[in-house]
């Protein structure tokens, strides 16, 4: 039953995405791709989210099936989220009609903060295969951890929309990969210590 697990979790995953898709090629309103910019960059950050606090919820819930579900299939979420940052990246070209002013936009702190962590994504998506793992070795790890500055970037590129005014939403969608995160760094220097103490 578990080996079809994924195709269940990418047939659910690419349910939005294709609502979404409809929407904006059959909407007769004109502001459809504008009102459709929003909801994707937030379910990218959801699922990027729900990808990263797999790991501490594993070790916070010691035998629970849904955290090592959850742990798994992280990847496969990442990956989803991905596609749902570069749907969203997609929409905000569409929304803002020319490359002229998408560049003109891209000095401003909500928008750079968004440009680079999608960029810091894409290897990430890339690599994210079983081949690369076993090519790259520790390597890819190390490439993995890139998704800390990327997650710190989305949370700033949300927090700061329409300048600061509304930071609350955004916080608390992160708050608790923050809290899971404050959780794992004290669990692994609290085991440090057991161990110089037990030595």
């Amino acid at each position: 039953m578990s080996r079809f697990t994924p195709y269940w979790l990418w047939a659910l995953l690419a349910l939005p995405p294709a609502a979404w898709s409809y929407q904006a090629l059959t909407s007769d309103n004109a502001r459809i791709i504008h009102m459709l910019v929003h909801p994707t960059g937030e379910w990218a950050a959801r699922l990027l989210i729900i990808t990263m606090i797999a790991t501490p919820l594993t070790m916070l819930l010691k035998g629970w099936r849904g955290p090592q579900w959850l742990k798994k299939n992280r990847r496969y979420l990442g990956v989803a989220s991905f596609g749902y940052g570069a749907l969203h990246t997609l929409f905000y070209v569409l929304d803002k009609g020319s490359l002229d002013q998408v560049v003109s936009e891209i000095d401003r702190f909500y928008i750079w903060t968004g440009w680079i962590a999608f960029a810091i994504f894409i290897p990430l998506a890339v690599t994210s295969m079983d081949y690369f793992v076993r090519v790259m070795g520790p390597r890819w790890k190390t490439l993995q951890r890139w998704t800390y500055g990327a997650a710190v970037l989305t949370l700033l590129h949300w927090a700061s929309l329409h300048n600061w005014e509304h930071p609350l939403g955004a916080i608390v969608q992160f708050s608790p990969l923050i809290a899971l995160e404050a959780y794992r760094i004290w669990y692994w220097t609290n085991k440090r210590r057991m161990r110089r103490a037990a030595a």
